[in-house]
């Protein structure tokens, strides 16, 4: 087999030994991304394909053997990552990670290091025969590629948060762990070329591989840089298939653009098995973990962190978190329940209706998206009596949370409300619904669920489709 590269319009199709920047084919711009082809050699590359063995290649249901699916999950010591990943990771499966500089990617990854290595000490024999971290009794290794970073960079970082990590309590207790020990598990691989990569993985397999990014390695099979659509490409596709077939979890890191999405072509996220994105803001301690694709979880599902000196700590309470500021008795407040795939969670948010001195007044929105503040504000102008015709409105929700769910639509309207008419809303009070063109307040999923975490941290008073049908007689009755 030869291998050779062409480069192939993403739109139509249509190959070229040459770069192009427009598709001679579809008249598309920049669209031609290099590929690696092979070609056959010989007289068998004009015969038909030989005839297979069938049973080498299939099975049926009832032959897969599922007794070892329950095994396959490897905890990652974080209950907020695993609760994202589906309860940990998977032997075998690729998942690509993504975020801003400086987010805290590399923290979280150090941070899943040190516990994993931590594990593989403190085992006691009978667990070794059983745990993914050993062949036998001989323990396994774990790789890091530091593609951006070098091995002293990446050492100091795990050394102190390591420190940090055997001061904590919960620790003080494990006199097992070897000071060295640990240490030579922890093998950094210094190269940007995927073949040695794979070839190093291949000849003494990990229990667990980082790659720290993937657009630094590159194949010298392609001609393109590292970072270019081809590269990043056909190296997750080389490093994916070792991945797989030698039952080996795999994290990626990717750059993200400036437009927020992950660097390289769409079909990278449809290579790997979980696309992770960790979010927050710079100024905002808060950072919110998501699946957007996960072949083994389900994707509503979010993880909370708090960014600290110690590294990133999880969020056992996340509504104490995003109601700890909050103040009672003031206009523009209301607090709304929401789920975040399983969990329901209390939050604030705050509006602020001011008179305009514009043609046309502003309507600005953090946290959630602005035509749904547009369509509330048109319903609370015709059906709740509101007047923001003529007013700035600026709705925020507290904590830098991004809300997307409709149960929040009757907490922001009354927010604005209580904002407009400089009235406080009913203190311990929760605001729950979605509210429809016609002013009616409609049921959402969960409502149970909802008022059970609403009534455990003490708000007794719920306003709901169970109360009132409709906005106007809300606000009258509230207001």
């Amino acid at each position: 087999m030869k291998s050779s590269s062409v480069f192939i319009c993403q739109q139509c199709g249509n190959s070229s030994p040459k770069w192009f920047g427009q598709c001679p084919q579809c008249g598309s711009w920049n669209t031609a991304v290099e590929t690696v082809v092979e070609k056959k050699t010989g007289s068998k590359a004009n015969q038909r394909a030989s005839v297979v063995n069938v049973e080498s290649y299939t099975s049926s249901l009832k032959q897969v053997d599922m007794s070892q699916v329950q095994t396959q999950r490897i905890s990652t010591g974080m209950g907020e990552l695993d609760r994202v990943l589906g309860e940990g990771l998977v032997k075998g499966s690729v998942v690509l990670l993504g975020g801003e500089p400086g987010i805290g990617k590399s923290t979280l990854l150090t941070q899943l290091v040190i516990y994993l290595l931590h594990q593989q000490q403190i085992l006691s024999s009978s667990e070794v025969v059983k745990s993914f971290l050993y062949q036998g009794s001989v323990p396994k290794k774990l790789y890091y590629v530091n593609g951006e970073e070098n091995a002293a960079q990446i050492a100091s970082r795990v050394e102190r948060l390591y420190t940090l990590y055997a001061k904590s309590d919960s620790r003080k207790s494990d006199s097992k762990v070897s000071a060295d020990a640990w240490r030579e598990q922890c093998v950094f691989i210094s190269t940007n070329d995927v073949d040695k990569i794979c070839s190093i993985v291949e000849q003494e397999p990990p229990f667990l591989l980082i790659v720290d990014s993937i657009q630094t390695v590159e194949t010298d099979e392609l001609t393109g840089a590292a970072g270019s659509f081809g590269q990043v490409r056909e190296s997750t596709q080389k490093i994916t298939e070792v991945a797989k077939r030698l039952q080996i979890p795999t994290i990626l890191v990717g750059h993200v653009t400036k437009e927020g999405t992950i660097a390289g072509p769409k079909v990278l996220e449809h290579i790997v098995d979980t696309v992770l994105e960790l979010s927050g803001e710079r100024n905002n301690e808060l950072r919110t973990i998501r699946a957007i694709k996960n072949r083994f979880g389900a994707t509503d599902e979010v993880g909370l962190f708090v960014m600290n000196e110690t590294g990133l700590k999880e969020v056992t309470n996340p509504s104490e978190i995003f109601l700890q500021h909050a103040e009672a008795n003031v206009p523009g407040s209301a607090t709304v329940s929401i789920i975040e795939g399983t969990r329901p969670l209390l939050i604030e948010v705050q509006a602020l209706v001011i008179s305009s001195h514009l043609a046309m007044p502003r309507r600005v929105a953090q946290g959630i998206q602005l035509p749904r503040l547009q369509v509330l504000t048109a319903v609370l102008q015709k059906h709740g009596r509101i007047g923001v015709n003529d007013a700035d409105v600026f709705v925020n929700v507290a904590g830098g949370l991004q809300v997307r769910e409709p149960a929040a639509d009757l907490g922001i309207a009354m927010a604005i409300a209580s904002s407009e008419k400089n009235k406080p809303l009913p203190n311990k009070s929760v605001f729950i619904g979605e509210v429809g063109l016609l002013g009616e307040i409609r049921d959402v999923m969960y409502l149970d669920k909802r008022i059970k975490e609403a009534k455990r941290l003490g708000y007794d008073q719920v306003y709901s489709r169970k109360t009132h049908k409709h906005i106007g007689s809300l606000i009258r009755d509230v207001l």
